[in-house]
């Protein structure tokens, strides 16, 4: 018996202790400069709708794109030829484009009705080029969209399950160009804190450095990390998937308090902390009632049947309540206490702000 005491009492001791900070892997807290995406997109027609494309007499350009396309393949309207398209849809086309991607291969898009499309389901996307910020073509884009809903109506009734006017092709473009890269330029690369961080940033050079050996790691500043890499390219490659598992325990972040003023959200980290100090919280309701009355006169009186208003205003206040949080306050002490005197988010969103005017609330004050 007195074992398991024992046992219980370590168990209980060992789940009091502080927990150490969990390591991470370099490739979770950081990203390499020059790997990354880059954004495509493109105009584009999608035909084939079944009577739920534009209404071409509010969506002009509609009509002007098939009359460019139809002339582009050879096919000239007579002049004076007015085109009611009930199957066709102008689209707007986006897309990722990898790190790294070499012509040839495919990549996922989205296809997103911009005129009053009904739906998209069941259409088909015709070849768009999708360029990248410098106006380059970089894939073209083609096949047949994939809603993820359906929708019906009739006699005035409406029935719709998701989104119609946005759709999905899966391996919908081909790349056509590759996006330069410099990565191992003059035998280096940089690593890229996800979130600045003076401490961290130390720990990283100092793992990299306890690994490859002195001065292969250098901090520039509060973010970025410069590693000198091996020149052959199967090498570099072979070291940045070690430096990438290498583990480091970021230091702890910042106090932050985070306030939603139109949703009345409050979020707070960990780290945040409070001053010794007393918050009191206390309730005001006005209550106004009206009920009618009516005034009936009597038989052969000649008189008129009225109808007065009775009102009556209530006015209730809540007993306040104060509570005394001690300094050096935990979070899980912070809700305890709101949680207390019955504060509701809206109520906290002032209190938090009067505990950082005076002094109070260890933390930084955000208000989105």
């Amino acid at each position: 018996m007195r074992a398991f005491l024992h046992t219980a009492a370590l168990a209980l001791s060992l789940a009091l202790l502080p927990q150490a900070a969990q390591a991470e892997r370099l490739k979770d807290l950081t990203t390499i400069a020059g790997v990354r995406q880059n954004q495509l997109s493109g105009y584009g027609i999608v035909v084939g709708l079944d009577g739920s494309g534009d209404q071409t007499t509010q969506t002009p350009f509609t009509v002007q794109s098939i009359v460019s396309m139809l002339q582009a393949k050879g096919v000239n309207m007579p002049p004076g030829t007015s085109l009611q398209l009930k199957n066709v849809a102008a689209v707007m086309v986006t897309a990722s484009l990898p790190a790294f991607a070499q012509p040839g291969q495919t990549i996922d898009i989205t296809v997103s009705s911009i005129g009053n499309a009904k739906s998209l389901r069941g259409g088909t996307l015709i070849m768009t080029p999708l360029q990248g910020a410098d106006g380059q073509v970089y894939a073209m884009a083609q096949g047949n969209v994939l809603v993820g809903g359906v929708g019906a109506q009739a006699g005035g009734a409406q029935v719709q399950v998701n989104h119609l006017s946005v759709g999905k092709i899966s391996a919908g473009a081909t790349v056509e160009r590759a996006v330069a890269s410099n990565l191992g330029e003059n035998n280096q690369i940089r690593l890229e804190l996800n979130t600045t961080d003076f401490s961290t940033v130390a720990r990283v050079v100092e793992a990299i450095n306890n690994h490859f050996g002195p001065d292969i790691a250098t901090a520039l500043d509060g973010r970025v990390i410069r590693v000198r890499s091996p020149s052959s390219s199967d090498q570099r490659v072979a070291f940045i998937g070690i430096l990438e598992g290498l583990e480091v325990n970021p230091s702890k972040l910042a106090a932050k308090v985070i306030m939603n003023a139109r949703t009345g959200s409050v979020v707070m980290n960990q780290t945040v902390t409070l001053d010794t100090c007393a918050i009191s919280h206390g309730n005001l309701s006005v209550t106004i009632s009206s009920d009618p009355q009516v005034s009936q006169p009597g038989p052969f009186s000649g008189g008129q049947t009225v109808v007065t208003q009775n009102t009556q205003v209530e006015v209730k206040k809540d007993p306040g309540k104060v509570v005394m949080v001690k300094g050096g306050a935990s979070l899980a002490d912070v809700v305890k206490a709101m949680n207390a005197i019955g504060a509701s988010p809206q109520d906290l969103l002032s209190i938090l702000q009067a505990l950082k005017a005076a002094g109070s609330l260890r933390a930084e004050l955000e208000i989105i």
